[in-house]
């Protein structure tokens, strides 16, 4: 997780920051940010903190900025994005440097020389238990990114195209608990990407549209099968997830949620 210190909304790069420049409760955000981090140590992970860093007002979204991945032979590495808006583009080296520190290996997302627009995390999901990926494509995205990653990582990919600019991002509209169960949200995505999601997944739980959109319940997070934190107030949603066999954690990410991310987006689970 990177540090929420310097988190605002600067700039308007999706359309839930409109109106929100200058918006933040910037004490009310790192508390926020706080009870994140400790309800994921509570639950027995690690947490790793990256320093904040100003001007960066976004770094706090540490899913964004790369895609962190195990290979075959054991060795991890981190594909680097390569952000869609200019705004966000320096915290990229600013990962890659973290992961240099620790010996990690990067990789640039390049295809004959030419970047690929790729927002790591926000976009590409592991499948639960498996070595596969789930990726979005449209917004921030480009598809001939998952050529990159299944040919980079020996992985299939399923890849589905977004088509609603408020789900800019495939973590703001589809959330798997496990390798059977996926909240989404079905016009998020088109038809072929409809299909496919409902072949991969043996039961889709679809999500309210104003629950999806205004509490970002798609952003929520399961990390290890069982909890499921998200923000709180999606009721119908976490009713849904309850019944599905599943303990929920609210938290509140209200501050974050003017900017167009939640649970999911703050952290960057590491292989």
């Amino acid at each position: 997780m990177a540090d929420a210190e310097h988190f605002d909304v600067e700039y308007v790069i999706n359309p839930h920051m409109e109106g929100q420049i200058g918006n933040i409760d910037r004490p009310l955000a790192r508390r926020q940010w706080a009870a994140l981090a400790d309800t994921y140590r509570e639950l027995g992970y690690e947490v790793n903190v990256l320093e904040g860093v100003e001007h960066l007002p976004d770094l706090v979204f540490m899913a964004n900025q790369s895609f962190p991945a195990q290979l075959p032979d054991g060795e991890w590495v981190a594909l680097l994005s390569v952000m869609h808006m200019p705004q966000r583009r320096p915290e990229v080296e600013v990962v890659a440097d973290w992961y240099a520190k620790r010996g990690a290996r990067t990789l640039r997302m390049r295809i004959d020389d030419a970047s690929i627009p790729f927002e790591g995390m926000g976009d590409a999901h592991w499948y639960p238990g498996r070595r596969m990926v789930v990726g979005g494509y449209g917004y921030r995205t480009s598809r001939q990114a998952y050529d990159r990653i299944s040919a980079v990582l020996d992985v299939p990919v399923a890849a589905v195209r977004l088509v609603d600019p408020r789900f800019y991002h495939l973590d703001t509209c589809l959330a798997p608990l496990n390798a059977e169960v996926a909240l989404w949200v079905p016009s998020a995505f088109d038809a072929p990407g409809r299909a496919l999601l409902r072949r991969v997944f043996d039961r889709l739980i679809e999500v309210p549209m104003d629950e999806a959109a205004e509490l970002l319940a798609c952003n929520g997070h399961c990390p290890d099968g069982e909890h499921f934190l998200v923000q709180r107030g999606a009721r119908v949603t976490n009713q849904r997830v309850v019944d599905a066999g599943f303990t929920v954690i609210e938290l509140d990410t209200s501050e974050f949620l003017k900017s167009g991310g939640s649970v999911f987006c703050m952290k960057l689970m590491l292989p």
